[in-house]
This record gives C-alpha cells, structure tokens and sequence, in this order.
C-alpha cells in the first residue's frame, strides 16, 4: 500500500496537469474551434480529416505522460472523429477514435524536437538527440496504416465477430502492414521499382478496407423514404441495424449539415415496439404527429 501510494504521486500530478489543459479548452471554447479548423481544413474529406487529427494528436501528445497523454487527445481529439466522421457517414466506435489518437499521442514521444523517448535514447548511444528522433519517427510511421486500421476495419477491435472471423481479420491485416512498411522502405526481397511501391500500395488498402472498391459497384444500402421508416422495420430481420441519415440547419452556424446513426433493432416485433426496444424516438414522433 505505501508503494502504491507513492506510485500514484506521479500519476496524481500528470492527471491533475492534464485536467488543467481539459478545464482550461473546455472553458475557453477552444475544442469547437478545433472541430471546425478540422472540419475547414479538411473540406469534407474523411481521410483528410484523420490525418489532421493525427498530427493534432502528435502535437498535443509531446512531453506528456502516458496517462496524461491518453486523457488529453482522448477527451479533445476524440470527439472531432466521432462527429465529423458521422457527418461523412462512417459511423465509429468510441473504442476505434479513442485508439486512433491514443495510439498517434504516444508516437509523440520520439517525435522532434519534444521526443523524450529520443532524448534518452541518445543517452545511451551518445548520439545527436534531434538525429535519434527524426531516424525513429521515420521508423514508427511506417505503422501509421494501423490506426486508420481501426477506423476502416472496427473487426480489427474483436467488435462483434466470431473466433473464426477475428482470425481472418488478424491474417488479412498483418499481410496489409507488412506490404505498406515494404511499399513504404522501397523493398521488397530486392529494391522496389515505383510501379511496384504504387502496386504494393493499392493492395494494402485493398486488404484494410475490402469493401470500398465493391461500394463502388454496388451501394451496400438501400435508401427509403423517412415515412416508410416502420414498414422497413417490419420487414428487417432479427439484429439488423438501422441506418439513418438525419440532416438539418447546424444550431451555431446555421449551415446545413448532416449526421449519421446507428439504430440496432434487435429481435422481430411490432415496427413501434422495435425502435422504443432500440432507445429511438422515431415511434414517439409517429404517435405525436
């Protein structure tokens, strides 16, 4: 007990400095303005938009502790994902978001010019700090294909899949890292020529996200009428999920946009019965007009 006391010393104050930096963006309004500069910059694009998430992540994650770390880019960063990513119609797990910018947050630690991890290494090897950290970061963003893994690929995070399924998911996803970090370092047995880096490439993606290219043949929905909501649920099988799309003036700015849910219907009943089971409020809607 007095070990472990004295442990949560450290603990105590990175949390309690973390909290400062919380309390101080939460405050301030600062984390609104970050979702929009995001959404701004990215201009509606999904990946665009993780990407810019992902250096926000580094730069918020330098110097801080792993547990300060986590609860900074979790608690600011997080968010932006979960909405600006409904609003382009990819719905994300908040296990998948918090991972995605925990994961780039840690990478900070051998980023230059903060990398404290870097600092300590040349240490040891009596070697150039900023030389040490700019050699691994270009080593550890090789990896950088793995949380964008998570967003594409959620069955990478064992969310809802069978033993059988995980294994597939594992093999297929190990294949993709191995053919980016070879895309990636030029070589593949022997020195890659372009042609075969840009192949390589477009194969890694192929494996992370395998339903993009059949997307592009065929719609993996089937687009309704909102006032046909309660024949679709009576039609749906059990465990489907239904997707709507709800779209409408934004509240601060007043522009249109547009935000993305998930409503998992569960076992075969009477359509209202269905969507009060889920927590909808469509059939409470239904009954009041």
């Amino acid at each position: 007990m007095v070990a472990g006391s004295r442990n949560m010393i450290g603990i105590s104050v990175a949390t309690g400095a973390a909290g400062i930096i919380i309390g101080s963006i939460s405050l301030t309004g600062a984390h609104q303005v970050i979702t929009e500069l995001i959404e701004f910059l990215s201009g509606g694009g999904l990946i665009i938009m993780l990407i810019l998430v992902a250096v926000m992540s580094l730069v918020l994650g330098m110097g801080l502790p792993t547990t300060a770390n986590y609860i900074v880019v979790s608690s600011i960063m997080a968010p932006i994902i979960v909405v600006l990513a409904a609003q382009n119609g990819l719905l994300v797990p908040i296990i998948a978001a918090h991972m995605f910018v925990f994961y780039f947050g840690i990478l900070a630690d051998d980023t230059p010019p903060v990398g404290l991890v870097a600092f300590a290494a040349a240490a040891i090897s009596k070697g150039d700090p900023i030389k040490t950290g700019i050699q691994g970061f270009a080593y550890d963003i090789r990896t950088a294909l793995l949380p964008f893994l998570f967003i594409f690929n959620t069955e990478l995070l064992l969310i809802d899949v069978t033993w059988m399924k995980a294994i597939f998911v594992f093999i297929m996803a190990v294949i993709a890292m191995l053919l980016f970090a070879s895309a990636t370092q030029g070589w593949w047995l022997t020195r890659n020529k372009l042609w075969e880096s840009a192949l390589l490439l477009l194969i890694a993606f192929t494996l992370f996200r395998p339903g993009y290219w059949l997307d592009q043949v065929a719609s993996p929905h089937e687009d309704h009428e909102p006032t046909k909501v309660f024949e679709v649920v009576d039609s749906s099988p059990d465990g489907k999920v239904l997707t709507f799309v709800v779209s409408g003036p934004d509240y601060d700015t007043g522009k249109e946009t547009s935000t993305t849910l998930l409503v998992p219907l569960g076992d075969r009943t009477e359509a209202v019965k269905r969507l009060e089971k889920a927590g909808s409020s469509c059939a409470t809607i239904y009954r009041a007009n």
